[in-house]
């Protein structure tokens, strides 16, 4: 019989997961009751199939294990929602991962993208249902054909490749909307432009229109963003989403601490728009690569298809304001 995510790990696996333990609680916020929230993004790389053994040998596919998804539950388990970009159409290493995280977690995903851009992929929120539950608003994202003209030359023509995902949360007494990501890579940023720009301005046009008790809009997930600048400036932050300094400069690529494809950005109150009625305190990423699966010595390729070539990225909120 196949080994279990269930089961007892050896005790090779158990030692890893000491370590990996002990670095997440000195880096990610601890939850607080009726205190504080805690929402993540995550592109886990390729986030579908698993081979069911402790530890998959470096012929076998996938390379992602139990040990793997091991340490990818335990990695969420600190977050209270997280969106998770790049799940495949095959969903038993999701499925492992709820298991894992047992009964009080749950999740809502999107069906498989169809189409060679969209690379079969499903959008996904996990989530602890003792500190969120559903507020009842889920909804992929369409924009209207008359937006082309008001978006100009960097129009979106077509809709997107990977259509964004926006689902309502409850948390103690807030309410907000998480609106997931992961944008078209295409051949250069010119080609991201239309679906950068369209989102934001979806979102604008959602939240100018929604009242105050309602008005807790978030984005985040893989913006493919690989630098700073004139791309992020000319679509988000032109619509008046603010990205808090904590959340600038943190790394997002386990390969290249240059790259910021990752993002959770919110309105500010500019533009006309009210500002987050949730208090921002703190956020970062986790960088799992001196941690996770140690006894394995993988190098960095090999550790990103067990766990992800991308860091989660997370932010803390104050909910009792």
């Amino acid at each position: 019989m196949e080994p279990s995510i269930l089961d007892i790990p050896p005790d090779f696996v158990q030692e890893e997961m000491k370590e990996l333990i002990a670095d997440l609680d000195i880096n990610i916020p601890p939850k607080r009751l009726d205190r504080n929230l805690i929402i993540a993004t995550w592109n886990i790389r390729a986030f579908g199939d698993l081979t069911r053994e402790w530890h998959s040998s470096p012929t076998q596919s996938p390379r992602r294990d139990l040990a793997s998804v091991l340490s990818i539950a335990e990695i969420i388990s600190r977050f209270d929602v997280i969106a998770i970009q790049e799940v495949k159409s095959e969903l038993r290493a999701l499925r492992d991962t709820l298991k894992k995280l047992g009964h009080n977690w749950s999740m809502i995903l999107t069906d498989v993208t169809q189409g060679a851009a969209g690379n079969g992929e499903r959008m996904a929120f996990l989530f602890d249902t003792r500190r969120v539950k559903l507020s009842g608003l889920a909804c992929e994202l369409v924009v209207p054909s008359e937006w082309t003209t008001e978006i100009k030359e960097d129009a979106l023509k077509t809709q997107f490749a990977r259509t964004p995902y926006a689902v309502g949360f409850r948390s103690n007494d807030k309410t907000f909307v998480l609106v997931t990501l992961h944008i078209l890579f295409g051949k250069n940023e010119k080609e991201r432009l239309p679906e950068l720009k369209a989102i934001a301005h979806w979102m604008a046009d959602w939240a100018r229109r929604m009242n105050d008790y309602e008005q807790n809009f978030i984005a985040l997930g893989d913006f493919n963003i690989e630098e700073r600048g004139d791309l992020l400036a000319q679509s988000f932050l032109s619509e008046g989403l603010y990205i808090p300094p904590d959340l600038e400069q943190v790394t997002r690529s386990i390969f290249d601490e240059t790259k910021f494809y990752d993002h959770i950005a919110w309105f500010n109150g500019a533009k006309g728009i009210p500002e987050l009625s949730m208090k921002f305190l703190q956020g970062g990423n986790y960088n799992f690569v001196e941690t996770a699966l140690k006894n394995k010595e993988l190098t960095k390729s090999q550790l990103s298809w067990h766990l992800s070539d991308h860091y989660p990225l997370w932010a803390e909120f104050a909910i009792n304001q």
